[in-house]
């Protein structure tokens, strides 16, 4: 049974960090490629960022581009997302995802606020 259980999210000031990190199980994690979606209040999920199987990146949206970045542990079957800079517009439920399993975390909340 595939898990994603997302963690790291809190409360952070305009202008910090936060590493969120998804920890999956129930698959052979290294081949696969994983994504980190996010969804701010009355708005749609969007792709934030990917990661294929090599480990190559891809960096979804414009406005995190040179502040967010995505990475892999494939020996810890988990995947992160550091965020630097952070803004207020950040705020959203992050969630990790496996696209091609159709398989989603529960997600964790970002809050940007001063």
């Amino acid at each position: 049974q595939v898990q994603l259980v997302e963690s790291g999210g809190g409360l952070v000031q305009p202008g910090g960090s936060l590493r969120l990190s998804c920890a999956a199980s129930g698959f052979t994690f290294s081949n696969y490629a994983m994504n980190w979606y996010r969804q701010a209040p009355g708005k749609e999920r969007e792709l934030v960022a990917a990661i294929d199987d090599t480990g190559i990146i891809t960096i979804k949206l414009d406005s995190v581009k040179g502040r967010f970045t995505i990475s892999r542990d494939n020996d810890k079957n988990r995947v992160y997302l550091e965020m630097n800079r952070l803004k207020p517009e950040d705020t959203a439920v992050y969630t990790c995802a496996v696209n091609s399993l159709g398989s989603w975390g529960q997600g964790t909340q970002v809050t940007v606020s001063s």
